[in-house]
């Protein structure tokens, strides 16, 4: 019997605070975020520093990702008062900011939350401007086709989620339009992955669609007391 499967909203926020911010102000804005989860809306949120990032043009410190039942809930979340309190506050020590949002319809049900000691690898990417929708679905199948090597028959998933999709908010998204998120067990189990040159192979692949891309590794912090 196959496992049901759930659609949710992905929602993930990239933070770069600005130079010279006292640490203690950087932890009080991650814990601003973190405390989010308390909201209704939210299924699930995490929020820390970036293990790393790479990208030819942009730099981000901090990453939020959270996960909704649906685009309304989002939406509800965004205009919620203590979100938007947050958001102020927060603003004092960021520099820049980008977001972007995406369906996942792959998600087994009961695997909303994420463990903390999770490795999450984010890879975003932003097509030239003469590529349309097709190379959007050609790019689409090409991820499945990440996630597939990574759940082989027969050998343990190297992920225990991977999700895909287009970007439904282009307001803050800098012309990204394409997101897909890995999450592994440990930092370990990512590192073991990167040995096995998908994400380069995806990237060879593609360049020539590619105007850029950004690829993130955040370790999903313990939940504090």
């Amino acid at each position: 019997m196959s496992s049901s499967h759930s659609q949710i909203i992905e929602h993930i926020v990239l933070f770069k605070v600005k130079e010279n911010t006292d640490p203690s102000e950087v932890n009080s804005m991650v814990s601003r975020i973190n405390g989010l989860r308390s909201l209704d809306q939210v299924l699930h949120v995490s929020a820390g520093p970036l293990l790393r990032i790479r990208s030819p043009i942009l730099t981000f410190s901090h990453i939020l990702h959270s996960r909704y039942k649906s685009k309304e809930d989002l939406n509800a979340y965004t205009v919620h008062p203590h979100h938007v309190s947050v958001t102020k506050e927060n603003a004092r020590i960021v520099e820049d900011i980008m977001a972007v949002d995406w369906i996942a319809d792959n998600l087994p049900e009961g695997h909303v939350e994420v463990p903390p000691g999770s490795a999450v690898r984010v890879t975003i990417l932003k097509l030239k401007e003469s590529f349309g929708d097709e190379a959007k679905s050609e790019i689409l199948e090409a991820i499945i086709g990440i996630r597939d090597k990574f759940h082989q028959p027969g050998t343990t998933p190297t992920t225990s989620q991977f999700t895909a999709g287009l970007n439904f908010s282009p307001g803050r998204a800098k012309g990204f339009s394409i997101v897909f998120l890995a999450i592994f067990k440990s930092e370990s189990d990512l590192e073991a992955a990167d040995s096995k040159q998908e994400w380069r192979t995806f990237e060879d692949k593609f360049k020539d669609y590619l105007d850029s891309l950004l690829l993130l590794d955040y370790v999903v912090p313990q939940p504090q007391t």
